[in-house]
């Protein structure tokens, strides 16, 4: 007797169908797509944060050091400890380093222009040790220059701080705030002053205006009070 014969019919190989590929291949270009988008997001938020704080670090330091100049202020027999002419604050100071060297004059002012990449500049000027009458008179007049019509001598001694968009000074006098053009305490310089120098204000007030569309933008004021200002008791 012949052997009994079974029909067997292949099983289905395992697999996955061309749709099935394709339909996988989308969904993981998505999730890489998202996985992008999300770690771009924070890698851009990285960049802002840390924008912002060197934005801030350096108004912090400029404002110290506008601090320093405005504490260091000296009232010298024959010299102005302090002018504003609308353009450039020009600043007595006390030697940074020693102050039995002798005194400084340092100056502050607004640049605008080419050289500031269409923007405004806050810039610095710093003096030497000055040691006479005389190298004090040459080097007020010539921070009256620097801030104006500046050459090459007087930007070696210069230091460009931060944008700036526009900026303002207020004095305090007579409990008041009043624009610091029309304050009486803002003497002119003139050779041979015989008389005490004029008297500083009680506080002075700076206000800034940064520029738009950087990290740290908007207005920033910051208030001085003089050391000598002695407290009314009412």
């Amino acid at each position: 007797m012949a052997p009994m014969r079974t029909s067997h019919t292949p099983s289905r190989l395992a697999g996955f169908t061309l749709i099935e590929l394709l339909v996988a291949i989308s969904v993981m270009a998505m999730l890489a797509l998202m996985s992008w988008q999300g770690i771009d997001g924070m890698l851009r938020a990285q960049d802002q944060t840390r924008q912002r704080s060197n934005d801030v670090q350096v108004v912090q330091t400029a404002l110290a050091q506008w601090g320093a100049d405005l504490d260091a202020v000296l009232s010298i027999t024959n010299t102005t400890p302090l002018d504003w002419d609308g353009q450039v604050l020009r600043i007595t100071r006390r030697s940074n380093t020693n102050p039995d060297l002798g005194p400084q004059v340092v100056a502050w002012t607004r640049r605008s222009g080419v050289d500031t990449a269409g923007g405004g500049q806050w810039v610095r000027w710093q003096s030497p040790l000055l040691r006479s009458r005389a190298e004090w008179n040459q080097a007020w007049q010539q921070a009256a220059q620097w801030a104006r019509t500046p050459g090459d001598a007087e930007r070696r001694r210069e230091v460009v701080l931060m944008p700036l968009e526009s900026w303002q000074i207020f004095y305090h006098r007579g409990g008041a705030w009043s624009n610091a053009l029309s304050s009486s305490g803002n003497a002119p310089t003139a050779p041979g002053l015989t008389a005490p120098p004029p008297t500083l204000p009680d506080g002075i007030r700076l206000q800034l205006t940064l520029p738009a569309g950087q990290a740290l933008s908007g207005n920033i004021v910051r208030d001085w009070v003089s050391p000598t200002l002695t407290p009314n008791p009412s």
